[in-house]
């Protein structure tokens, strides 16, 4: 059975979760990276969303992909691949333990990508994220969608494909870079 799709009113917690999560990647990884981006739905204020922080890991090229694996591996996540996204690596947690931070966290759920900077898929989600900080109607206009298509299914599937026309719509006001 599927799971139900749950939107939850924004909460602080979102992003005080990214930024100890951030911590841990920054100490970490140091500097093989050049920035942690919290994307998705839980980093806009005032959006409700469902409660997953989504975090794009932002690297300068392909070479510094290796390390950056092997750090993540040790704090307990492991390698998914890029799941047909060009230039984005997804990683996944062992258990809800992870990040390893020796005080045993619980984590709430987090999606984790690794990103070239080049990466279209990273900008698509920094131009989106940024787009929905600086519009209110744009942010009521995403959640009374987001509510709707969680009502109306429990298929994830379905529900990211009914999100798409919106978020394309935003993005082709911006061109291709």
């Amino acid at each position: 059975m599927e799971k139900k799709i749950k939107i939850e009113k924004y909460t602080s917690e979102w992003e005080n979760t990214f930024r100890c999560l951030s911590s841990i990647y920054q100490r970490k990884l140091g500097d093989l990276i050049l920035s942690i981006e919290h994307v998705g739905s839980t980093s806009v204020k005032g959006l409700s969303a469902k409660p997953i922080i989504d975090i794009d890991i932002v690297i300068k090229n392909k070479h510094l992909l290796p390390p950056v694996i092997k750090g993540l591996e040790e704090l307990g996540y492991y390698h998914e691949g890029d799941l047909g996204i060009k230039n984005r690596e997804a990683f996944a947690r062992i258990n809800q333990n992870v990040p390893k931070d020796n005080e045993g966290t619980i984590w709430m759920e987090h999606h984790l990508y690794v990103c070239l900077q080049s990466s279209e898929e990273l900008k698509r989600h920094l131009i989106f994220r940024d787009y929905l900080r600086g519009n209110i109607e744009a942010v009521r206009a995403y959640e009374n969608l987001k509510r709707e298509l969680a009502r109306c299914t429990n298929d994830r599937e379905f529900y990211t494909q009914g999100k798409g026309g919106f978020i394309e719509s935003i993005l082709k006001k911006f061109p291709k870079s």
